[in-house]
């Protein structure tokens, strides 16, 4: 069994020894997100749920090879994103991840630590209606991420949700460090960008 990292130790030895609940935990915690990268990659949301099915299909016969040299949640995506490139190819459909060089033009909304410049407003008290709005927000960020090319979905997914360093997104999606940043700033700009329209 692979050392890993201490807090996830256990975990792999449950879900190597076929614990239902240490599955099922893992499962909750990325499932949706490994779909939302997918898709990304793969263009169909339909094709996508496959590429998740057929990750855990992986994970499950092959947790006992874990070895711990990333994270759990890194180990799982590099899965992932191989198996949805190799079929990305297969179907004729490739997209780069990278970042590419042209200058789109945006602001700099974050700064250099990948924290907001100027903080968006918060809200000062809790209301019926606030927490009704609440939810149009979050749906409207969650279709903002969905709407991102993939590379940028990827990356925010990844670091922002998933909460990857950024050697290890960088070494999921086969990215230079810079790339990987100019990728998240393009997409925490185009979300900010999507929450004040609706603001």
């Amino acid at each position: 069994m692979p050392e890993g990292r201490p807090d996830e130790t256990d975990l792999v030895r449950r879900l190597a020894s076929g614990e239902r609940a240490a599955f099922e935990q893992v499962y909750r915690q990325h499932n949706a997100s490994l779909i939302r990268v997918a898709a990304g990659i793969v263009g169909s949301r339909a094709v996508a749920e496959e590429m998740a099915q057929d990750t855990w299909v992986a994970v499950l016969r092959n947790i006992s090879g874990f070895e711990g040299r990333s994270s759990l949640a890194g180990w799982i995506f590099t899965i992932l994103v191989n198996r949805a490139r190799s079929r990305a190819r297969r179907d004729g459909r490739m997209v780069p991840l990278d970042a590419g060089t042209s200058d789109d033009g945006l602001s700099g909304a974050f700064d250099g630590h990948g924290h907001w410049a100027t903080p968006p407003d918060l809200w000062e008290e809790v209301t019926p209606e606030r927490i009704l709005a609440g939810r149009d927000v979050i749906s409207h960020v969650a279709a903002a991420i969905d709407g991102l090319p993939a590379g940028q979905r990827a990356v925010l997914i990844l670091r922002a949700q998933e909460g990857l360093d950024a050697a290890e997104v960088c070494a999921i999606l086969d990215l230079t460090e810079g790339n990987m940043r100019v990728l998240l700033h393009r997409a925490r700009t185009a979300v900010r960008a999507a929450l004040a329209q609706l603001m």
